[in-house]
């Protein structure tokens, strides 16, 4: 299947098609209609200004009064791109750089950066072929856009810096010759083009969204097989009690958790208790906060995926190219702040319902094991859930509430959004971790309530969880059931 990339809106649910059913890339007729056209307006620009024109004819940042010849501007250009290479750390996850390939296309796309075709074409060749550039997490101060990333990103495009193709490890170069391409040549512009922008945060952010869209449904279905296995009241969840305080996540949350309980003998049967805690009680208020929090957030990143973000920005039609500052993080840092802070909540109260399906209450044994003191049963795995919430209630500074200046004071405050991008990914593969354990935690705990079931969709689930982790009797090696079950967690379809 083929996506023609087009001035037409880009989803997050359509990036999430394209990479999950391995689309291929093309431009649209008009798209490279567009390219071409404000390309052409740019060397026509350049040959006939005596203005210098920043990051164009001029050096870069705090050098942006040194004018450059025009003999040496695509020499510029590489010199911007092999400097700003000084990514250290852990590499970016290849589905992140694939999204990050995709993003800069799209921006490139629209006829404001002043790119050639021949360059946004080998951007979908590396696309279409699974050619992963070595990107890595530290460096970006999410300013003039991600510049070390994104010059990781894009050395490989004129031969130089790294790949990873069919599992192999390579240089720009290697790929080159081995799919018979030359290397780009870089025009005026150029560089900066490709290293000025969001990308490499709105990879994160997009990336991020994407699953804990997931992780808010998943923590519903989860949570509901809890409360059953805790006896839990239904009142709660009365969608009265919803409609007068109308945030729209608490009661779609109330009426997610009525729908995965209909049909329940457990829900149903009489209470001795009367009330419960706050971890079950108020799973509308705090799972429906953390979908508005993403609702929210995706409504941000929509923007941000379908904007030109370099600098300057070339307007071929109003015959202006401007300088300013459209490549600042801080409009998608503070919204990926506010997401980690929501996705880290959602596994805050899940650490705290699986406590209590371990603490010996409502009829439940000690550790949801037949002969506690024998065996530690689930003693521990609560321990590692406490360990990882912990260590997202530390991830949870904002990095958007720091600004270091750079480039000798002319970048004088920066967003830090891609470390907020990148503490975000670590928030959300520890709430895929945290739901694994409560999910662990909660079927074993359903087990003691037999005979008595829960409604059929818990049951399905329920059932389906069986396959992969069994029933514990007695002490058993516990991390292999952990990582079962956080794979059960992304492959099992919630109906979602």
């Amino acid at each position: 299947m083929t996506h023609k990339i087009s001035a037409g809106h880009l989803t997050q649910d359509k990036i999430e098609e394209i990479i999950l059913n391995g689309y291929t890339l093309e431009l649209s007729e008009e798209t490279r209609e567009r390219i071409i056209h404000c390309r052409q307006y740019l060397d026509e620009k350049v040959a006939n200004s005596k203005q210098p024109i920043y990051g164009v004819t001029t050096g870069f940042g705090s050098l942006c009064k040194i004018s450059i010849g025009e003999e040496q501007l695509s020499q510029l250009q590489i010199n911007l791109m092999m400097s700003h290479a000084c990514g250290v750390g852990e590499r970016v996850p290849n589905d992140i750089v694939k999204i990050m390939i995709l993003l800069k296309i799209q921006s490139l796309s629209y006829g404001y950066s002043g790119c050639k075709l021949d360059t946004v074409e080998r951007l979908i060749d590396f696309f279409n072929n699974d050619i992963y550039p070595i990107v890595y997490n530290q460096g970006s101060v999410g300013a003039s856009g991600d510049l070390v990333p994104l010059a990781h990103l894009c050395l490989p495009l004129v031969g130089l810096g790294e790949v990873e193709y069919r599992g192999k490890r390579m240089s720009g170069a290697e790929i080159h010759a081995q799919m018979g391409w030359t290397p780009i040549r870089l025009g005026s512009k150029e560089g900066l083009a490709l290293l000025n922008g969001t990308q490499n945060m709105s990879a994160f952010a997009v990336w991020a969204a994407i699953h804990a869209k997931r992780l808010s449904y998943t923590a519903d279905v989860i949570a509901a097989m809890s409360f059953e296995a805790y006896d839990g009241r239904k009142d709660p969840f009365n969608l009265a009690v919803h409609l007068v305080r109308p945030h729209k996540g608490q009661i779609a949350t109330a009426a997610h958790m009525l729908d995965l309980l209909k049909g329940s003998e457990l829900a149903d049967q009489p209470k001795s208790n009367v009330q419960d805690p706050y971890s079950f009680r108020c799973i509308p208020q705090v799972h429906g906060a953390c979908k508005d929090t993403l609702s929210y957030v995706k409504s941000v990143i929509d923007i941000e995926i379908n904007a030109t973000t370099d600098n300057p920005t070339v307007c071929p039609d109003e015959d202006l190219i401007i300088s300013a500052g459209n490549f600042h993080g801080e409009p998608i840092a503070l919204p990926m702040d506010f997401l980690a802070i929501a996705m880290s909540e959602l596994s805050n109260i899940s650490e705290r319902r699986t406590y209590k399906l371990v603490s010996g209450t409502r009829g439940l044994p000690s550790f949801l094991v037949a002969e506690p003191g024998l065996n530690s049963g689930f003693m521990i795995p609560q321990y590692t859930a406490a360990s990882i919430v912990s260590q997202n209630k530390t991830l949870c500074m904002p990095s958007s509430a720091d600004s270091i200046p750079t480039s000798q004071g002319q970048e004088d405050h920066v967003s830090m959004g891609a470390n907020a991008g990148t503490k975000l990914y670590k928030v959300i593969l520890n709430t895929e971790r945290v739901l694994a354990i409560e999910l662990f935690n909660a079927a074993q705990a359903l087990d003691f309530r037999r005979p008595l079931k829960s409604s059929p969709k818990i049951e399905k689930i329920h059932e389906d969880y069986r396959r992969v982790v069994p029933f514990i009797k007695n002490d058993e090696v516990m991390y292999p059931y952990i990582a079962k079950s956080v794979e059960f967690l992304r492959q099992e379809n919630f109906d979602i």
